[in-house]
């Protein structure tokens, strides 16, 4: 199970209310011109809820229990990243997927977060009706709020399909937001050292 999912069945998380958005659903696809009975839509309502119910998972989760105390004291002052986070979220204004990768950092100030931590973070915040830039601001300030760090630097880039398939229809188009707290943003040394790592390109694993 994932685990927003699984932190979401410990907080006792109900999820969406499915029933309301089949109906809906429903509603939608006899809108649009549809057959809501024949064989390929039948099952599309109940469909749409479940994917709806996962996909806005982020929603039913407290951030605090999601870090279960993986907090821990290190005498470790240097910077930390986690770079080409994946993500995927929905846009507010459409209800269309943007999707990209975020690159996160702290330093330290005595206490150091579990590695996957971060991913998970990143993700709670991404699985919510959103807009990047507050995303990335709010993944930056929990991150400040949890750690109390020295500094906290994220940065998103997101391919956003409401500009690819609507509107302008820009396909290549990255949109890129960052957010940057304590001595991330007070000094411009730091803010490049972070800025470097994340265009440098990392190695590849296999398995």
């Amino acid at each position: 199970m994932h685990d927003i999912e699984a932190a979401a069945e410990l907080l006792g998380g109900v999820g969406v209310a499915k029933r309301e958005i089949e109906d809906a659903v429903t509603g939608l696809l006899t809108a649009f011109g549809e057959d809501v009975d024949r064989q390929g839509l039948e099952e599309t309502p109940s469909r749409v809820a479940r994917m709806y119910d996962e996909l806005l998972a982020g929603y039913r989760v407290d951030p605090y229990e999601l870090i279960n105390e993986a907090l821990f004291d290190v005498e470790y002052s240097d910077m930390v990243i986690v770079k080409n986070i994946e993500f995927y979220s929905l846009c507010e204004h459409h209800l269309i997927p943007f999707l990209g990768r975020a690159h996160v950092a702290y330093i330290p100030s005595k206490k150091i977060i579990g590695l996957s931590k971060i991913p998970r973070v990143v993700d709670l915040f991404s699985r919510r009706l959103q807009v990047q830039e507050r995303m990335t601001r709010q993944i930056a300030d929990f991150l400040e709020a949890v750690l109390n760090p020295m500094g906290v630097a994220v940065v998103v880039e997101g391919w956003h399909l409401c500009a690819t398939m609507r509107g302008v229809k820009k396909a290549n188009a990255i949109m890129v937001t960052s957010a940057l707290c304590g001595t991330f943003h007070k000094n411009s040394k730091t803010r490049q050292e972070f800025l470097d790592h994340i265009s440098r390109p990392g190695p590849e694993f296999s398995i």
